[in-house]
């Protein structure tokens, strides 16, 4: 049975983009293979994290991933930080990647062009490996991740090679996954960057946004020049992106959805996909409450998926270190 492993960082509230682009699949793998998903909450502290907060978002985090439908009596869900094996793995694969191979990779790219290279925090830097070992120590067959971690799991697939032509066949090579619709969901104000809740607020839409304030945003996104709906990423990006979230949460073709609007303008549209929304994220949001009151039932959730998901690491890291000599 292959491995599905993915995950989401606590680094702040869930917006349509990470629900679009990852959680909403998640739960579809499970019983047709062995699914692993976690909080990487050790990936989240490359920025400085008030620690009362960042306990929140995790125990929030573990919140919607149940919300939408992953089961801990099908599917592992641990806390990364719970698993020491992860940061014990990273500093071995540390030496089996390269300071030009890790230079590449687009996030440290971008902010030390912003900010300068020498006072980035080496987390940032390196973080990349760990999410390497993050995935390697499941044996990881697929991993669903948005267009932009495709670069990261590329990475760990060449750490994986050079690790196994230098000891023998020790890590399963991962294959990216990218759902059907909403791989990337961009910004609502901008739709040339990826949807961020670092961005303006009027850029996403949280998961847990009221109901008024998701009208207002949709009514306020950009569209593109002419007055018609159609998909085209290149020449109507604006509303591409908005027939990609249209879509994410209708379960439609873009073809069905572009011929039921044909012939109507932009405010038609932008007013019946906010109400689609609003539709179904008050649903989400009524079953997200009621878990999220439990907490102790929340921490039996993590304290158990934490403890199956430390028994497979431990045995994967075991045979790394016998491979490479360490006791």
């Amino acid at each position: 049975m292959k491995t599905v492993f993915s995950g989401l960082k606590p680094s702040g509230d869930m917006t349509i983009g990470n629900y679009l682009g990852a959680m909403k699949y998640w739960p579809a793998h499970q019983g047709i293979a062995r699914t692993i998903f976690f909080v990487p909450n050790a990936h989240a502290i490359t920025v400085r994290q008030d620690p009362a907060e960042l306990r929140k978002r995790t125990y929030d985090l573990i919140a919607w991933l149940l919300t939408v439908g992953l089961d801990p009596k099908q599917s592992i869900i641990l806390v990364q930080s719970k698993v020491s094996a992860h940061a014990e793995l990273c500093w071995i694969l540390d030496n089996y990647v390269t300071m030009g191979e890790l230079g590449r990779m687009t996030e440290y790219k971008d902010k030390s062009q912003k900010l300068g290279p020498t006072g980035q925090l080496v987390g940032l830097f390196n973080y990349p490996v760990l999410m390497a070992a993050d995935i390697l120590l499941y044996s990881a067959d697929e991993v669903p991740v948005g267009e932009d971690q495709r670069q990261h799991l590329e990475l760990a697939r060449t750490i994986a090679e050079r690790f196994n032509r230098l000891y023998g066949e020790t890590f399963t090579l991962p294959k990216a996954t990218v759902p059907k619709f909403g791989a990337r969901i961009m910004s609502l104000d901008n739709p040339s960057k990826k949807m961020s809740k670092s961005d303006h607020p009027d850029s996403f839409i949280m998961l847990a946004e009221t109901a008024d304030s998701i009208r207002k945003k949709f009514k306020r996104a950009v569209t593109d020049s002419d007055n018609t709906i159609v998909y085209d990423k290149t020449a109507k990006p604006a509303v591409s992106n908005l027939l990609d979230i249209y879509a994410g949460f209708s379960e439609e073709e873009i073809s069905d959805i572009e011929k039921r609007y044909k012939g109507k303008g932009y405010g038609d549209f932008k007013s019946e996909l906010a109400e689609l929304v609003v539709e179904k994220l008050t649903s989400l949001q009524s079953e997200f409450n009621t878990i999220r009151a439990d907490e102790a039932k929340l921490d039996a959730v993590i304290n158990d998926g934490s403890a199956k998901a430390a028994k497979i690491a431990n045995e994967k890291l075991d045979e790394a270190k016998d491979k490479i000599g360490l006791l």
